[in-house]
C-alpha cells in the first residue's frame, strides 16, 4: 500500500523537475557546429575532384584516394577548421586524429555517392 503512493509521488518530482539529462540545452550546438564543418570539407573535396579533368576517365572510380591527396591543397583552409573545431571539442590532437582515422576512412566511399549523384557538383 505504501508503494503507490511513492511511486506516484516520483513520478510527480520526475515531471516537475524535467529530464534527468545532465548535458545542458545547447549541448546539440558543438555537435551542429562539427556536423557542418565535416560537411564543409567534404563537399570542398568533392568539388575539387569534380574540377579535376582526370575525373572525367573512365577509371575515376579506381583513382578515387589519388584525386582525394590532389585536392588537399585546395581545401586546407577547410580542413584546418574542422580539425581546430574537433580539437575546441574533444582536446588537443583529437581534430587530427578524426581526419586521419574515421573521416579519410570513410570519404572515398562519401565522395564516390556524392560524385555518382551529382557527378558536375
Amino acid at each position: 500500500m505504501v508503494i503507490a503512493p511513492l511511486v506516484a509521488a516520483s513520478l510527480a518530482l520526475s515531471v516537475a523537475t524535467g529530464p534527468l539529462d545532465p548535458r545542458p540545452s545547447h549541448a546539440a550546438s558543438p555537435r551542429v557546429a562539427l556536423q557542418s564543418r565535416v560537411t564543409a570539407t567534404t563537399d570542398c573535396i568533392v568539388r575539387a575532384i569534380a574540377a579535376d579533368p582526370r575525373f572525367k576517365q573512365a577509371s575515376a572510380g579506381a583513382m578515387i584516394g589519388e584525386l582525394i591527396v590532389d585536392s588537399m591543397p585546395a581545401c586546407a583552409a577547410t580542413v584546418r577548421e574542422m580539425i581546430d573545431a574537433w580539437d575546441a571539442s574533444f582536446g588537443d590532437g583529437s581534430g587530427e586524429a578524426f581526419f586521419m582515422g574515421p573521416f579519410l576512412d570513410v570519404l572515398p566511399a562519401a565522395a564516390s555517392r556524392m560524385l555518382a549523384k551529382d557527378p558536375a557538383r
